[in-house]
C-alpha cells in the first residue's frame, strides 16, 4: 500500500467522523489512563460495569442529539427520569402484581407523551425550547415533590430492575443490551431520511421549509424520541440505583455536557450521533478516573462547565480565517 493510499484512507476516515474525530482521540486517551490507573479496569466484569453506569447517559445523549442537531434543546429528561422511577415506584406500591413489560411500556408512553407536549409548545406557541423544556422540567420536578412529600414510597420488584441490575447469559449485563440496541436504532434513524431531516431543518429551518419539510412535526417527533429515551433510561437507572427522589438530578446537563463534547453544534445542522454517544462514554470514563484519583465528585459539576465552555468555544472559533492569517500575516494589518 503506498503512502498517497493511506493518506487517502486517513481523510476518508477523518471526514466520516466529521467534527466528532476529536471525541474518539478523548476517549481513547480516558480509557489509556484509566487503564494504567487501575490494572485491573479491563476485566471483562468491571469493564461491563463501567458500561452499564454509562449507559442511561449514553442514551440519553442520543435522545438529546436529536433535539439539538434539529435546533432545539430539552432540559426536561432529568426530571423525566426522576419521575420516571418514582412513578414506576408507586404503581408497584398500589399495584404489586403488575408486570414489568407493562409498567415499562407505560412509562415509555409517557416520556413519549411529555416529549410531545414541550414539541408543541416550542413549535405551536413559538416558546422557545430552551423555556419550554426548563418549565416542564420545574413541573415535573415539583409534582414529584408534591405526590411523595421528597420521600417516595413503595419500592421496584426484582423483575423490574432485572433491566438496570441483572444480567444475560449470566454475564453479559441487560443494560449493555439495551445500550447497544438504542444506539443501533439511533444510527439507523439517523441515516434514515428522517435523520437527514433533522439535519437539514437545524441548519437552515427556512431552506429546509422551502424543500418541502414539515419543520414542526420533525421536531416534534425528535421532542418524543427524547423523551421515550429518558424513561428508557429511567428504567436503567431505577434498576440499579433503587427509588429516589433525585433520581436523575443532573442528568440534563451530562447529556447536553456530552453532546457537545461530541462535537456537535448548538444551533443544530451538524454532528454525528455517534459522536455524541461517544461523548457519553467519555464523560464517564472522565467521571471515573477522577474518582479513582481521589478528587471529589462535587467538582463534576465543575468540569461540566469547563467542558461546555471550552467544546463551544472551540466550535465557534474561525479556524479558517486564523489559517488565512498565517499564511498572510499582511491580512488585516492597517495600511
Amino acid at each position: 500500500m503506498t503512502t498517497a493510499t493511506v493518506t487517502r484512507h486517513g481523510k476518508h476516515v477523518v471526514r466520516a467522523l466529521g467534527t466528532g474525530a476529536p471525541v474518539f482521540v478523548l476517549l481513547a486517551v480516558l480509557l489509556a489512563a484509566l487503564a494504567l490507573t487501575d490494572p485491573g479496569f479491563y476485566e471483562p466484569d468491571r469493564f461491563l460495569s463501567f458500561v452499564k453506569r454509562a449507559a442511561p447517559l449514553v442514551i440519553l445523549a442520543a435522545g438529546q442529539y436529536l433535539v439539538i442537531v434539529c435546533g432545539e434543546f430539552d432540559l426536561s429528561v432529568g426530571a423525566v427520569v426522576t419521575a420516571g422511577v418514582v412513578v414506576a415506584a408507586e404503581l408497584y406500591g398500589s399495584f404489586p402484581g403488575a408486570p414489568w413489560p407493562l409498567v415499562t411500556a407505560l412509562l415509555l408512553v409517557a416520556g413519549g407523551v411529555v416529549g410531545c407536549v414541550n414539541g408543541l409548545i416550542s413549535t405551536a406557541l413559538r416558546v422557545p425550547s430552551f423555556i419550554a423544556t426548563l418549565g416542564m422540567m420545574l413541573i415535573l420536578e415539583g409534582a414529584v415533590f408534591f405526590w411523595t412529600g421528597g420521600s417516595p414510597h413503595g419500592a421496584l420488584p426484582a423483575a423490574f430492575r432485572e433491566l438496570g441490575r441483572g444480567s444475560a447469559f449470566g454475564w453479559l449485563p441487560w443494560a449493555v443490551i439495551v445500550c447497544l440496541a438504542a444506539g443501533a436504532a439511533a444510527m439507523l434513524l439517523m441515516r434514515s431520511d428522517f435523520g437527514r431531516t433533522l439535519v437539514a431543518t437545524g441548519d437552515s429551518e427556512r431552506a429546509a421549509a422551502l424543500a418541502g419539510v414539515r419543520v414542526a412535526r420533525a421536531r416534534i417527533i425528535a421532542f418524543v424520541l427524547s423523551g421515550v429515551a429518558a424513561a428508557t433510561a429511567a428504567v436503567l437507572v431505577g434498576g440499579f440505583s433503587g427509588v429516589s427522589a433525585q433520581a436523575g438530578r443532573g442528568y440534563e446537563f451530562e447529556a447536553i455536557t456530552a453532546v457537545v463534547l461530541g462535537g456537535v453544534v448548538l444551533g443544530g445542522g451538524r454532528g454525528s450521533i455517534v459522536a455524541a454517544m461517544a461523548g457519553a462514554f467519555s464523560l464517564q470514563a472522565l467521571f471515573t478516573l477522577l474518582n479513582l484519583q481521589g478528587v471529589s465528585g462535587a467538582l463534576e459539576s465543575t468540569v461540566q462547565g469547563c467542558i461546555v465552555i471550552a467544546a463551544v468555544g472551540l466550535g465557534a472559533a474561525d479556524w479558517s480565517r486564523l489559517r488565512r492569517r498565517r499564511t498572510n500575516p499582511s491580512e488585516g494589518q492597517p495600511l
